[in-house]
């Protein structure tokens, strides 16, 4: 690590398992942040297996581990023993930063709780990540980010086609969103420490993530707005904000807010100059709806080849959005320009991570080393922690801690 980047010199404790409270340390520790994570003994966070899961995308590597847990230390404490939690503890009191998604039962049982630990460590920065929040009559009940991210905020009900069921999440698209929630609430947090010296408790919960990123027709719904039944692609309600498919199987999402200025720019880039005025379609309610026009445009679209089309859409000012396949992300040549993906230090192949997503001008990143083992620097953190080698030996026999070393 460099001593130069901005977060350099903090320590974090990243006391969580899964993703959106974890992926907020990762955020912390591609800026120069030393994260150290506790694992439980042995078989270590159980988002390591989480690949094995039916559907999930085949692979010899341990993908969302290599992502989610770079730039990491991992030391395997057991916090149901005693010594276990006195060396996490020791840990947590030189800290900056505690981060955990345990439930309060959990966090009650091993004296984790912000008041636990706040006498430890005035200056701590305590953060958490719950489900559905810390007050309430769910607080205590454990949520992922399918259930309480995506299906909770109404985002699963809505997202569907006319007479289909809810469209069901494959993985967790509102883990990240939230971690960058956590780790916002966590830096404005240090900033008042910087003003005060004292530390702060900050939290967020995947359910109101959730509404968030529902916010517009959530919103909606608070104001008392009359929502459209769903409709499928064929007859969307407007056909000018639909997506299509070129003749090489390419697809792209046109995206014209605009009617007025946007559809006769549409009619040139497809040749049908004719449609700008033609009364089945020269309105949006007229477009509205229309199967007949989508039909048409399909049938356009299908001449020529994705190249071809984002050609015309250039030369008339066409808004559109690619719309590739998640295996053709990496090859991506605009991704790869802004810097979406980067290389991995120590991997056992030359391979790419992708990135946070935010720059700061001038401050680089740390280049992403590879995820721990569990347990793989227990020795080495209860060391600088100030055990003797016969106290860590000690505690790895009695299995308050473990190591994937080599004894």
């Amino acid at each position: 690590m460099t001593n130069a980047n901005i977060l350099s010199g903090l320590r974090v404790i990243d006391c969580a398992t899964y993703i959106a409270a974890p992926c907020a340390a990762v955020l912390m520790a591609d800026y120069g942040a030393d994260v150290i994570k506790i694992e439980r003994p042995v078989t270590g966070d159980p988002y390591r297996s989480i690949r094995h899961n039916p559907g999930f995308p085949q692979s010899e590597w341990n993908y969302p581990w290599i992502m989610d847990a770079r730039n990491k230390r991992s030391i395997a404490l057991n916090l149901a023993c005693t010594e276990g939690r006195e060396a996490l503890l020791r840990l947590v009191a030189n800290a900056d930063v505690f981060i955990t998604n345990f439930q309060p039962q959990l966090l009650a049982k091993f004296q984790l709780r912000h008041s636990d630990l706040s006498v430890l460590n005035p200056r701590l920065i305590y953060a958490s990540v719950t489900g559905y929040g810390e007050v309430g009559p769910e607080a205590e009940y454990p949520g992922y980010d399918v259930t309480a991210y995506f299906a909770r905020s109404g985002l699963m009900n809505y997202i569907r086609n006319a007479g289909c069921d809810p469209a069901t999440s494959p993985c967790g698209y509102g883990d990240h969103p939230t971690s960058v929630s956590l780790f916002a609430a966590i830096m404005m947090a240090l900033y008042r420490r910087l003003q005060t010296g004292e530390g702060a408790a900050v939290s967020t919960n995947l359910m109101h993530n959730g509404v968030w990123s529902n916010g517009s027709f959530t919103q909606a719904a608070l104001c008392g707005a009359q929502f459209s039944p769903p409709q499928t692609r064929a007859r969307a309600y407007n056909p000018i904000l639909n997506h299509y498919c070129a003749s090489c199987g390419g697809r792209f999402l046109l995206c014209l807010l605009d009617p007025a200025k946007d559809w006769p720019k549409l009619c040139r880039a497809l040749e049908h100059p004719e449609w700008i005025a033609d009364p089945r379609f020269a309105t949006a309610e007229a477009r509205r709806g229309s199967a007949e026009l989508i039909a048409l445009m399909d049938a356009e679209f299908a001449r020529y080849p994705l190249e071809a089309w984002r050609r015309r859409f250039a030369e008339h000012d066409v808004l559109y959005g690619l719309v590739p396949e998640t295996r053709d992300l990496p090859h991506d040549p605009q991704m790869q320009a802004a810097q979406v993906f980067t290389e991995i230090e120590g991997a056992p192949i030359p391979m790419k991570v992708v990135s946070t997503p935010f720059h700061i001008a001038g401050q680089p990143k740390e280049l992403p080393r590879w995820a721990p083992e569990a347990g793989e620097h227990t020795r080495q953190i209860l060391g600088e922690a100030g055990y003797g080698e016969n106290e860590i030996h000690a505690m790895l026999e009695a299995g308050s801690a473990w190591t994937s070393e080599a004894k």
